[in-house]
């Protein structure tokens, strides 16, 4: 990575684009870590660091889907989420502990907690937060940066940790983009609440931890109808088991070398360690702990592979829900007011008395419903982002960064450095966070987005105090 060129009289500026969880680590890592005078800039549009799409919302029943005492935003102080906690006493919304072993929070303490660890850097000016949107870079001597708010910027060292892209709308809800009885973003709150006020029949299109959060607010804010959630499988996140010793499978020693002998390995694992009275959990923690070793161990082909055949079953016993969510779905299948069905979706058309949903179900029956609302629950649109960032489009009308092969997020080398359209890195621009996951793997958790930042951060130090270096020679 080049090193910042700068006149000998100016601070180097490191310019972070988004500042949710991933940002606001890069930020915070690198502070401590600079050994020369710099100015690190955080362009995020929420009036707090660390929010991001994930950690700004405020509805108490959006919980955190792993124990506190499992996330940190620093890889040397395990547990940092749950010490911040016992340390600093936030309200916690009732049921936060779950019954048989940890803290489950709204996730809007996570928000807090990371910007409480900010707070002495935003005070003393060595983080500057700038509460707007990047629109567009230009890249000249510097990047020059543009924001919504009309202002400009320049940087010697570019970090793009942008958070996760919008949904994206299923071909059977196209031709009705705008409909007041389709909410195409389910983190419309405001929407959320006018939904669960009529009580009708409501269709969540998704089963993951999106649709469990969806269904979870409505049910909070006093629901009283009936939901649908329909996706292609009909699966739903796992849930969590507690006090297991740890599994000894081993993944990483010599890791497969296609999705199918991975499979092969994951399954027979899991049957060693049923036996030994473990349960399926222990084993996954370590496909996660392995990760790293996983994806490098397989060609482009085989990552492909893997993620057609096998991602969705990974998302759902990867990403757990939390206890007090589980107990609402299952609360609510009990009831009868919930049904989760395994379909295609076929088409979708309005009348005045609704929306009415055509699927064929994975046993090949058709089935067409009338629904009074339509909640759109599928996650974000990964394959999209450069199409829905001005900013990142910019970049890449520039020829300064590429999609990634896999359409998971941009292209990127040595595990951070954006490689441009000619494929080679850019100098001076890093990817921090998921939007690396196709060159890094497992980018999605906490503890691996953690762990990238502070990556991201140790070349960021590195660069610059070579180019302090380099002005101390120049000046011999």
């Amino acid at each position: 990575m080049s090193a910042p060129a700068n006149n000998p009289a100016e601070t180097p500026v490191v310019a972070i684009i988004g500042g949710g969880f991933t940002g606001a680590s890069v930020a915070w890592h690198l502070a401590r870590a600079v050994t020369a005078p710099a100015q690190i800039v955080v362009i995020e549009p929420r009036p707090k660091l660390g929010q991001g799409l994930a950690y700004s919302t405020a509805d108490p029943s959006h919980r955190i889907n792993v124990p506190a005492a499992l996330m940190t935003m620093d890889c040397a102080d395990e547990g940092g989420l749950q010490k911040w906690i016992e340390a600093a006493r936030p309200d916690l919304s009732p049921g936060t502990e779950a019954e048989g072993g940890g803290l489950f929070p709204q996730r809007g303490l996570v928000a807090d907690y990371v910007s409480d660890n900010l707070a002495p850097l935003l005070a003393s000016g060595q983080v500057r937060h700038v509460q707007s949107v990047a629109t567009w870079v230009h890249r000249g001597e510097r990047f020059c940066i543009f924001c919504q708010d009309g202002t400009e910027l320049e940087a010697d060292l570019l970090v793009i940790a942008s958070g996760h892209p919008p949904p994206g709308i299923p071909q059977a809800f196209r031709d009705l983009e705008g409909s007041p009885r389709l909410i195409a973003d389910s983190a419309q709150a405001g929407r959320i609440s006018q939904v669960a006020a009529e009580d009708g029949e409501v269709l969540v299109v998704g089963t993951g931890l999106t649709a469990a959060d969806v269904i979870a607010s409505l049910d909070r804010q006093g629901f009283q109808g009936r939901i649908t959630a329909l996706s292609r499988r009909g699966l739903r996140s796992r849930g969590h088991v507690f006090g297991y010793p740890e599994s000894p499978s081993d993944f990483a020693t010599r890791p497969a070398r296609s999705a199918l002998e991975l499979l092969r390995n994951i399954r027979a694992a899991v049957r060693l360690d049923i036996g030994a009275g473990l349960p399926w959990q222990a084993t996954l923690d370590n496909v996660r702990r392995d990760g790293p070793a996983i994806w490098a161990a397989l060609d482009l082909a085989q990552r492909a592979r893997l993620l057609k055949k096998l991602r969705v079953w990974w998302d759902v016993h990867r990403f757990r829900i939390a206890p007090q969510v589980a107990g609402v779905l299952d609360r609510l299948i009990d009831h009868s007011r919930l049904r989760v069905l395994a379909a295609r979706l076929l088409s979708a058309q309005q009348d005045d008395t609704g929306l009415w949903v055509e699927w064929r179900t994975r046993g090949g029956k058709t089935g067409r419903e009338r629904f009074d609302r339509v909640i759109l629950a599928t996650g974000p649109a990964h394959d999209s982002i450069l199409h829905s960032s001005p900013v990142l489009a910019s970049l890449a009308d520039a020829g300064l960064v590429r999609p990634d092969a896999l359409r998971l997020g941009l292209d990127v080398t040595e595990g951070c450095l954006a490689v441009g359209s000619n494929g080679q890195p850019t100098p001076g621009i890093l990817v921090a966070g998921p939007l690396a996951r196709s060159h890094v793997g497992e980018l999605m958790g906490v503890p691996e987005v953690t762990a990238h930042a502070e990556l991201v951060a140790a070349r960021l130090a590195a660069s610059l105090a070579r180019a302090e270096r380099s002005l101390q020679d120049a000046d011999l």
